[in-house]
């Protein structure tokens, strides 16, 4: 028979180690290398000298904080789609999609959010749907908060079609730091809303593809938080 006061401090913590991991989130994948290789150099610096051993504790703990992966709890209700990552809504307006997603000519309705190095970076899919296509293109690194980013920088995009046939395009963009898009999905896959697909390291954007009929629910200025925010409604199929 289990001790009365066993079983309460298996509880407590247990409950300590939830509540640890609430606060605490976990690092993408694609992070651990650095987190790891961070805390390395904190080591071998914390060997020549403590007061280097704690500007690498801190910067191993700044590069850990950037790679963060937050849980997120996306809204049940359907016909609507989510922000694809955390950051300011810079741009609202109307624009082509990526000419390399082979999309018939027309401008839709483009929502861009700028990520600063101290928003999540990973990339949250915006709807439930199937990855029809998935396209990577070479480009530069101008600032991402620059309208022409859209059309200049490194991405990856992926164009998204739902279950009613409605499609959605979501775009990764380097920016004026960032050196690598990664992406975990590609065609052929399909996504649930709110779930990680990717990462972008060190600053950069990530632009939203509606159709016209669409009608958004932010504002240039507005903060957005990746997998939870609501940035439009879909028109009915």
């Amino acid at each position: 028979m289990t001790e009365p006061s066993k079983t309460t401090d298996t509880g407590r913590l247990a409950h300590i180690i939830a509540l640890t991991r609430s606060v605490v989130p976990p690092i993408h994948p694609a992070g651990r290398p650095f987190a790891l290789g961070a805390a390395g150099l904190a080591l071998l610096l914390r060997r020549l000298s403590r007061r280097l051993g704690v500007v690498g504790f801190v910067l191993a703990g700044a590069v850990t904080w950037f790679f963060r992966e937050p849980k997120r709890v996306p809204p049940s209700r359907t016909g609507v789609v989510v922000a694809a990552a955390d950051g300011a809504v810079s741009h609202v307006v109307l624009a082509e999609p990526p000419a390399e997603l082979g999309l018939p000519a027309g401008e839709r309705l483009r929502i861009s959010v700028f990520l600063s190095v101290f928003d999540v970076h990973v990339q949250r899919a915006p709807v439930a749907g199937l990855v029809t296509r998935a396209v990577y293109k070479p480009g530069k690194f101008l600032s991402a908060d620059l309208d022409k980013a859209s059309e200049d920088n490194e991405r990856n995009s992926l164009l998204l079609t739902t279950s009613s046939g409605v499609e959605v395009v979501v775009v990764q963009i380097a920016g004026l730091i960032a050196r690598r898009i990664v992406c975990q999905v590609a065609e052929g896959d399909k996504v649930e809303v709110g779930a990680t697909y990717g990462l972008i390291r060190f600053g950069s954007r990530v632009d939203v593809y509606v159709p016209a009929g669409s009608r958004v629910l932010v504002e240039p200025g507005q903060r957005t938080i990746g997998g939870e925010t609501v940035l439009a409604e879909l028109p009915e199929a």
